[in-house]
């Protein structure tokens, strides 16, 4: 059950947002679950938070946890922990709720004496009454605790093809923060795991280092937390926060754009930590440049130190990433259901890893075994996987498209240097996104054999790492083919 209930968090974070999961829902647990009703029962640490959670996202926890739980429709029943004992001195409440609840014209919400309020299970920490033991207890967890999730560890990241670049160079600057590649950018689809590597280096480095200053940020907490400070008139205390890290960790930048103000105090932010050598890493789903709504001169810093990229992983790194999960989670999964479920999911880990937990769900629900026919019922709203011709002929036209060339060209005798290239990319791209063998690729294409689609592969891996512009085009091409 706990698993499902981790999956869900994972959702609802990225659908509503991290400040929505660690105010409301961190303080729930998925207590029960009855398949016969259709019903679960959640436990909540008083009527309070029951009441919030069923007035905002009842609809959030209908259509996920059903989902999650294989049910047609879902029952939810919420039964309140022991009540704590309020007094006027001590009150339990987690300090984002002090400004999440306000509107933004609002006085700060004050809580009554005698009120129950919601209890945050991340923290154990009891808010003071006074201000300014606040200000310490947050500095404290901000500064020690730094939102790091300590189940990111370099150890349980699967290296492969699609982000070996990634992984080494994240690795690499834990060993010299500050000194190389900086700053290091990751970029790539969603889900295919940066916010881990992003964890992973926080984690290494206070192994290395424990008196680090390590601060983890996600930018829609950045955003909330500037326009907090200019609405509390508390500026010079925000860039102070940041500006005295040793190591900053910066997700999804992407959602900075079109926010000129908060832009203003990042750039400026950057620009103190890099000219004092602290070590600065950021995220996005796509290239600096190509960022809209972010400022140019923010762009250009971006790129000053290293740029990688994430591709989506070939079937056998989705297989060892199956089994690396299986492992930590102690579920006995055979290579066959390993293989069946990267053959349904695409391009997404955080899909791949959910499918995993919605087999296992399911198998321990029903007492059975996880075998492939209990992961094909659970998994009916996947799609069906393509028939290996008509996928190659997909990325085939795609990919010619997207170079202008012919597909008669591509798979004729020609050794023009034009379409000699258009050739080896298209081989490159069956060979990443299709199940298909090298063999099968290289009749596709002419009556190759092996031994060239290996030579066209290698060719254009050696020519990505040089060639900016082709790995921009690959990306697009990369799209295009998975929304045919």
């Amino acid at each position: 059950m706990q698993l499902i209930w981790e999956e869900f968090l994972k959702i609802i974070k990225e659908e509503a947002g991290s400040q929505i999961v660690e105010t409301w829902f961190k303080a729930v647990s998925l207590d029960e679950w009855d398949a016969t009703a259709n019903a679960v029962t959640l436990r909540v640490p008083n009527q309070f938070v029951s009441r919030w959670i069923q007035d905002h996202y009842t609809d959030l926890l209908k259509t996920h946890l059903a989902r999650l739980l294989h049910a047609p429709i879902l029952k939810l029943n919420f039964v309140c922990s022991a009540q704590q004992t309020p007094t006027r001195t001590r009150n339990i409440i987690p300090a984002s709720v002090l400004t999440s609840m306000n509107g933004e014209n609002e006085a700060p919400f004050k809580p009554q004496p005698n009120t129950p309020l919601p209890v945050n299970r991340s923290s154990t920490a009891i808010v003071p009454s006074k201000q300014e033991d606040v200000v310490v207890s947050d500095k404290k967890t901000r500064e020690r605790n730094n939102n790091i999730n300590p189940l990111y560890q370099f150890d349980n990241f699967v290296v492969g093809p699609s982000n070996s670049l990634a992984h080494a160079a994240a690795y690499a600057i834990c060993e010299n923060l500050g000194k190389v590649y900086n700053p290091l950018f990751i970029y790539g689809g969603t889900g295919l795991g940066k916010t881990h590597l992003l964890h992973a280096i926080g984690n290494e480095a206070r192994k290395r280092s424990p008196q680090l200053i390590i601060r983890y940020e996600t930018s829609d907490a950045f955003v909330n937390e500037f326009i907090n400070s200019i609405r509390f008139d508390r500026s010079h205390q925000f860039r102070n926060r940041y500006q005295k890290v040793d190591l900053i960790l910066f997700d999804d930048i992407q959602f900075l754009s079109n926010k000129e103000q908060t832009q203003e105090a990042f750039f400026h932010i950057f620009n103190v930590l890099y000219e004092q050598q602290k070590q600065i890493v950021l995220s996005s789903d796509t290239f600096p440049k190509e960022i809209a709504g972010l400022q140019s001169r923010l762009k250009s810093r971006m790129e000053w130190g290293l740029v990688a990229d994430i591709h989506i992983p070939d079937i056998e790194t989705k297989i060892a990433i199956l089994k690396k999960k299986a492992d930590l989670h102690t579920i006995a999964l055979s290579d066959e259901v390993a293989e069946f479920i990267a053959s349904r999911v695409v391009s997404n880990i955080r899909e791949l890893e959910g499918s995993l937990i919605r087999v296992s769900a399911f198998a321990a629900l029903t007492n059975q075994e996880i075998t492939v026919e209990a992961a094909k019922k659970v998994l009916l709203n996947l799609s069906e996987p393509r028939r290996d011709g008509f996928f190659l002929d997909t990325i085939l036209k795609i990919t010619a498209k997207h170079f202008d060339a012919s597909v008669n060209d591509i798979r004729s005798k020609k050794r023009h240097q034009d379409i000699a290239v258009v050739r080896q990319v298209a081989f490159y791209m069956m060979k990443k996104m299709s199940h298909s063998s090298l063999q099968a690729i290289g009749n596709y294409i002419g009556g190759r054999d092996h031994s060239t689609v290996i030579h066209a592969i290698g060719r254009v891996e050696s020519m990505l790492d040089s060639d900016q512009s082709l790995v921009q085009k690959i990306k697009v091409i990369e799209q295009e083919i998975l929304s045919s």
